[in-house]
């Protein structure tokens, strides 16, 4: 048989809950009524058998020592029973006949067990006389037992008034989480609005606050969801048109260098779309990753450049730019530790070494490195190009957007500096661009912040000292 269920309830938890406390408040008050009432009764009768006793060391009328029935109707009532002895143990006088109490008394007040009965004895002895006044304590409890009931009557008619009270206390308290669940129930799929935080309770509010950063997370992947299929429809158009037009020349190719020169073509145009498809992936997945939480780890600066300039090399080299880790850096030969997502990392320094690639001339330089600054850590790239107009700066770091001299060439999609903002805002930084102070061209510089601990992974000391690459 299984057990009965807990209702899940919090209003019916807390009315049950109420309405024990309320019972077993009720319990205690009967107890301690009936406890009360009994102490009193006990005091009051005994005084009265104190009393009754003190009255009769005068002695009995002579008709009562001579055994008459008249006199032991005066001494007999419904509450007391009184017995006189002589010294010689012999009872003289009796108020009521077949209660025979101890004969050997014990001087004072005592409870004496008479049959099945309990009394309470009060004895005085005087110079010729026992006296002996009893009391059944069964009337005594049952008087407490009146009192007590008698104290729990008000309690008994204003309970369905308290129990109406605890209920609308109970429904109005619980209404602004009644509120919040018929707002999320009447919501459609798409509807990501944050739920109202007003009138709540303290105990409901952080619990509606995750909610609501929740729903911000999946908002901005929704979001990003969407700017992804919007960009890929309306970027991919171009290129597939190109490549139909490319596959089309390759067939009307009248002779075989026609044909290769339209297969060339359309090798290039196939890369091309090949590195639209991975940067809105990867922009895509950076953009939705943001809404996301990631644990940050300690990330070695220093390795990290160096692994990008290794990434970047065979490019560089095809068109003969010095492509170098900043001298300052190399000499350093110590690593500054940030607090960062790796992989995210190495995809930012590859695209702004990418970028510095393309659009720097043959024969130029590019240099990348790390430095410490207060706080944190600040990855760069410099490169000796033409550099992008300070009115541009804003405009090249949204989707697509490409500058007067890049939009001449076939190179870029310009997704490459909105992947690297991305990143730079999952990171809870910016990318900024300024002039290149020792190449002449463009300088891309973001800062990380430290890692917090003074010791890396390795168990290296990763304490920083701020210097100037």
């Amino acid at each position: 048989m299984k057990a009965p269920r807990w209702p899940t309830s919090l209003r019916w938890r807390l009315l049950a809950l109420l309405f024990t406390a309320v019972l077993c408040t009720a319990l205690a008050q009967a107890t301690l009524a009936y406890r009360s009432a009994l102490a009193e009764a006990d005091a009051l009768f005994d005084h009265q058998m104190q009393q009754t006793a003190f009255a009769l060391r005068a002695g009995l009328p002579p008709d009562a020592q001579a055994g008459g029935g008249g006199s032991r109707a005066e001494y007999q009532n419904d509450e007391f029973i009184v017995q006189v002895w002589t010294h010689e143990g012999l009872r003289i006088f009796e108020s009521a006949v077949g209660t025979a109490l101890p004969q050997l008394a014990v001087l004072g007040f005592a409870n004496v067990q008479v049959r099945d009965a309990t009394y309470r004895v009060f004895s005085l002895q005087t110079r010729s006389q026992v006296i002996q006044v009893a009391h059944d304590m069964a009337v005594r409890r049952a008087m407490a037992r009146a009192l007590a009931l008698r104290s729990l009557l008000p309690l008994a008619v204003m309970a369905p008034l308290l129990a109406l009270w605890v209920w609308w206390t109970v429904r109005h308290l619980l209404a602004p989480v009644e509120r919040v669940r018929r707002q999320l129930a009447l919501r459609q799929a798409d509807d990501l609005v944050a739920v109202s935080e007003t009138e709540l309770p303290d105990e409901v509010q952080p619990l509606v606050q995750e909610l609501n950063l929740l729903l911000a997370r999946v908002r901005s992947a929704f979001e990003a969801q969407q700017h992804f299929v919007a960009d890929a429809a309306h970027e991919l158009r171009s290129p597939l048109a190109a490549l139909k037009l490319q596959v089309q020349g390759l067939r009307r190719a009248p002779d075989d260098a026609a044909r290769q020169q339209a297969v060339a073509r359309l090798d290039a145009g196939l890369d091309r779309a090949t590195r639209l498809v991975e940067q809105l992936l990867v922009l895509a997945r950076q953009e939705a990753s943001a809404a996301a939480v990631s644990p940050l780890v300690a990330v070695d600066c220093d390795a990290l450049v160096r692994q990008a300039l290794a990434d970047a090399a065979p490019g560089a080299q095809a068109r003969g730019i010095d492509l170098g880790l900043a001298p300052a850096c190399a000499a350093n030969g110590t690593g500054g530790w940030a607090a960062g997502l790796p992989e995210a990392l190495r995809i930012l320094l590859r695209n702004l070494l990418d970028n510095a690639v393309k659009y720097t001339p043959a024969g130029g330089r590019i240099d990348a490195g790390w430095r410490a600054v207060p706080g944190g850590v600040e990855l760069w790239v410099e490169d000796s190009g033409p550099g992008i107009p300070a009115a541009e700066r804003a405009r090249v770091l949204g989707r697509f957007y490409r500058g007067p001299e890049s939009a001449q060439s076939t190179q870029g999609s310009g997704l490459g500096l909105a992947i690297v903002q991305a990143i730079a805002r999952r990171h809870g930084t910016a990318l900024t661009l300024e002039d290149a102070p020792h190449l002449g061209g463009l300088r891309a510089a973001l800062i990380l912040q430290a890692w917090a601990g003074s010791v890396d992974p390795h168990g290296r000391d990763t304490r920083l000292a701020p210097e100037s690459v």
